[in-house]
């Protein structure tokens, strides 16, 4: 979950104003957090306290407005009149991360993705992407292989994950849809040789980079955990209610005592 949020931090800066290289300043200059991460720990907040899901994102996303909410998403918070509205955006996967690390199987853990989705974006494409990430995120916390699961995300989700860093970087553009972020997201994660390189591999291919950088920072913190220094870093950048939920959720998974990022309780 702080890897997703991290992938957002470093990602902000580059949404409009794509790097298509892997060379820059991991926490550059002005990165901040963005409606990834507001997303990110809303549904948190909601899953730690069994709250209702839309009511719980809503009341986040107003504490935090201007975040660079989308058009729709955006009248969604301000009209509770509006329900699910059939999206099939990459929202529905940059946001799911803490239901891979709340589930207590991978059975309950999708369950939870569909609980959180399936209030904005119940298109199917929608709803697959935030399967297709917590898939990938439990299975890479249970110690798959990345070649396993990049094959089981191909035939469960029907995605092209045969592609390299270097055969998307030339040709991909600007993306806001599940279906043409998810996979370029896994696959830079599930091609990198670090958590750091998994962010680079994110923004270098340009795109919603905060987006894709959210989505494979997730898979990737599950693959190899997140170095101290940057842990610490993404932390700072956050408000103490934001980092007050993200303690509880990893204290919640049982992963807390094991992690040094938060320091004292």
């Amino acid at each position: 979950m702080l890897g997703a949020i991290i992938g957002d931090i470093v990602g902000s800066i580059y949404e409009f104003q794509n790097h298509r290289s892997k060379a820059f300043p991991f926490f550059g200059p002005e990165a901040d957090f963005t409606d990834d991460t507001v997303c990110t720990v809303a549904l948190a907040d909601a899953l730690l306290r069994n709250a209702d899901p839309a009511a719980t994102l809503r009341a986040w996303c107003r504490r935090y407005s201007g975040r660079s909410y989308g058009g729709m998403f955006r009248r969604w918070i301000e009209d509770e009149s509006l329900g699910r509205y059939n999206s099939f955006g990459n929202g529905a996967a940059m946001r799911v991360s803490a239901a891979a690390l709340l589930g207590i199987d991978l059975p309950s853990a999708l369950l939870l993705a569909d609980r959180i989705t399936e209030i904005t974006h119940d298109h199917p494409e929608g709803m697959k992407g935030a399967r297709a990430t917590v898939m990938a995120i439990w299975l890479a916390r249970a110690g798959e292989s990345a070649e396993t699961i990049r094959t089981t995300v191909a035939e469960r989700f029907g995605y092209d994950m045969n592609r390299t860093v270097d055969d998307i970087r030339p040709g991909y553009v600007f993306n806001e849809t599940s279906q043409g972020t998810v996979p370029e997201a896994l696959i830079c994660a599930l091609t990198a040789t670090g958590f750091e390189d998994a962010i680079r591999n994110a923004i270098s291919i340009g795109g919603d980079s905060d987006t894709v950088a959210c989505i494979a920072g997730g898979v990737a913190e599950a693959r190899f955990g997140i170095p101290e220094p940057i842990a610490a870093e993404g932390l700072r950048c956050l408000p103490g209610e934001m980092v007050d939920v993200v303690r509880e959720a990893y204290r919640r998974a049982g992963r807390e005592a094991g992690l040094p990022w938060f320091g004292p309780t």
